[in-house]
């Protein structure tokens, strides 16, 4: 068992579900937001995109036996715990709950080709395992909208679907909230991506990638990185100020201040002097740690405005 959560690195799909009950359960019905589903059907849509996901972490690892090889032989479990064979199984399997409930729930709510949402989102899974993943940008662009997606599919499955002319103002800014954080999704992960290049550019040069760190050299992705660094932060800070500070919500903005803003400054700084592959994989812990604090301050942010009500 060990081995099977190791292999659909269940900690990241942990934070996936996190993610989708806080926004269901700590941002929309704390509006008392009209949602499409109800608790079973978005227990559903929780475990469709996390099968899905894990899924694709699965078909990465098949994938990445030789690199793992040799960036992380501690880690490896296809060909030693678990066969590839049988890893191949679980990740149809994966993929049959993943998209089966896609199907049923786009059916319950009228939108049968919504489905495809999910059929897609499998299949760059796999493209990019297979060959994306060696092509420059690409790979890491795709990882980075792919997470954010599970932000999104929130509103497509349980919000769209009931839009009417009365409540159209509401859900507009609801959506916008979704994709504000979809956005600060995306950001995180790609620079995460990135870093996570650097950690395993032994491998994937034996391998022949052409990945960020090999095309550039480390010295010059760190610097690449650390201009990127700032976008989260400028953009962070603007938001803070924009919809917190001006509306009165200092906790909220307290926050984001010392668990978002902080730790982001506090990346690039150690980026600067970073080298090793242990300090990559440091500052790749301090992003899933933004990551984290960004999903609950949605939380944060709907107890404010329920307190300052």
């Amino acid at each position: 068992m060990k081995a099977f959560l190791k292999l659909i690195r269940f900690q990241n799909l942990a934070m996936i579900a996190l993610m989708q009950i806080i926004f269901r359960y700590g941002f929309l019905e704390l509006k008392s937001t009209p949602l499409a589903l109800n608790d079973w059907q978005y227990a559903l849509l929780i475990l469709a995109t996390i099968a899905i996901a894990g899924g694709g972490y699965l078909i990465n690892n098949i994938f990445d036996q030789e690199t793992d090889e040799i960036n992380k032989p501690q880690d490896v479990v296809v060909g030693k715990t678990i066969s590839e064979t049988t890893a191949y199984n679980i990740y149809v399997a994966l993929n049959i709950i993943g998209v089966g409930i896609g199907f049923y729930l786009s059916n319950f709510i009228g939108k049968p080709g919504f489905s495809a949402i999910l059929i897609l989102t499998s299949g760059t899974l796999y493209l990019y395992a297979s060959s994306l993943k060696q092509t420059l940008l690409i790979g890491n662009i795709i990882v980075a909208i792919i997470t954010s997606l599970s932000i999104i599919i929130i509103g497509i499955f349980d919000l769209f679907p009931i839009i009417t002319p009365e409540n159209s103002a509401l859900m507009a800014v609801t959506f916008e909230v979704l994709l504000d954080y979809a956005l600060f999704c995306f950001i995180i992960n790609f620079i995460r991506e990135l870093v996570k290049d650097l950690e395993d550019v032994d491998g994937d040069y034996n391998l022949g990638m052409r990945t960020l760190p090999i095309i550039l050299g480390v010295s010059r992705t760190v610097k690449v990185l650390l201009i990127l660094s700032l976008i989260p932060i400028i953009y962070i800070t603007y938001y803070i100020n924009e919809y917190y500070i001006s509306n009165d919500l200092f906790i909220t903005a307290g926050y984001c201040l010392f668990l978002i803003i902080a730790p982001l400054l506090y990346f690039s700084i150690k980026l600067w002097s970073a080298k090793k592959q242990k300090d990559f994989n440091h500052l790749s812990m301090v992003l899933k740690l933004v990551l984290l604090f960004g999903i609950i301050s949605v939380l944060v942010l709907s107890l404010n405005i329920a307190y300052n009500a």
